[in-house]
């Protein structure tokens, strides 16, 4: 593994106790430039994980609270009229930072949610009759509350396709929850998180990435998967769009940077299946009804394709 990426993660487990997947999963997305959407009952460490990151990658953070009541200005910014000069000035909202946490992003309504999903698309940003570049590295993490917890808007299958991964976050292990319990309400200090990593690092991470070697046959393997979504089936309504193929083979290539290796291997995109295709699969009334699962469907797929 690239020394730079350990050290970042024994920073970042000062203060994170476990939730080892929540922290791959979200260094892979800065890494790779893919978004991610979190999902987990509230007070899972979801927020708390993704600001320890920030301060450990040394990048400009942003928290978003999204509410009912949050306006498309109030992420992008907007035009000031400022009396004293009699012009009308650009005013830049939290959208313009390399990391942005848009937490709780359904509960806001469908506007407020599209003016960032537009910035996630285009890296760019339009305040009035001027448009604005959005620095790299960028990148957002929103966490959603499960869509059945009152005053939510989920989030439209569209939409969804923009994040690179959907994490499913679950509760701690008991040893785990013990740990958080000795080190957060222990009468010892928890240590402060260093700045392990700066903008040139990750680029640098970035371009290593782009070099990784993915062979021909894991690519027709990545598109088989994807496109056996696609076949009529009883449980799914629709399948994965061709985003997620692009999106398999930059994580797949992340995975293995980040396992040390300058080569994808089927493991790798096995590994990352789930994240990637679980938002991009929509299911049908019988699978509801029978509580067939997306992460369930997704096994299937990973049974029944085999590697040409």
């Amino acid at each position: 593994m690239n020394k730079k990426i350990i050290l970042v993660k024994e920073e970042i487990a000062k203060q994170i106790v476990g939730q080892d997947y929540m922290v791959d999963r979200v260094l892979l997305g800065l890494f790779t430039g893919g978004h991610i959407l979190l999902e987990g009952l509230p007070g899972l460490a979801k927020s708390f994980t993704v600001n320890t990151i920030a301060q450990a990658v040394g990048l400009d953070f942003k928290r978003i609270q999204f509410t009912p009541d949050l306006l498309p200005s109030d992420i992008v910014g907007t035009d000031v009229y400022y009396q004293n000069t009699g012009k009308f000035a650009v005013k830049q909202g939290p959208i313009f930072s390399n990391i942005i946490l848009a937490d709780e992003i359904n509960r806001a309504p469908a506007k407020v949610q599209s003016a960032l999903l537009e910035a996630m698309q285009e890296r760019q940003v339009t305040i009035g009759e001027k448009t604005f570049k959005l620095e790299d590295p960028f990148i957002v993490l929103a966490t959603q509350n499960p869509i059945e917890q009152d005053g939510t808007y989920p989030l439209p299958e569209a939409q969804q396709d923009r994040f690179m991964l959907k994490l499913s976050i679950g509760y701690p292990s008991k040893t785990e929850e013990l740990q958080i319990l000795n080190r957060f309400a222990g009468e010892k200090d928890v240590q402060p998180v260093k700045k392990v990593l700066d903008k040139k690092d990750i680029l640098a991470i970035r371009d290593g990435i782009k070099k990784v070697h993915i062979d021909d046959h894991l690519k027709q393997y990545i598109v088989d998967l994807v496109l056996k979504t696609r076949e009529p089936s009883k449980y799914m309504v629709f399948g994965a769009s061709p985003r997620a193929t692009l999106s398999l083979v930059t994580a797949a290539k992340g995975m293995a940077y980040m396992n040390g290796r300058d080569y994808v291997d089927p493991a790798d995109i096995k590994s990352i299946a789930k994240d990637v295709l679980r938002h991009r699969i929509s299911l049908s009334y019988e699978a509801e009804a029978e509580n067939v699962s997306a992460a369930r469907l997704i096994d299937n797929l990973l049974e029944s394709v085999r590697l040409p």
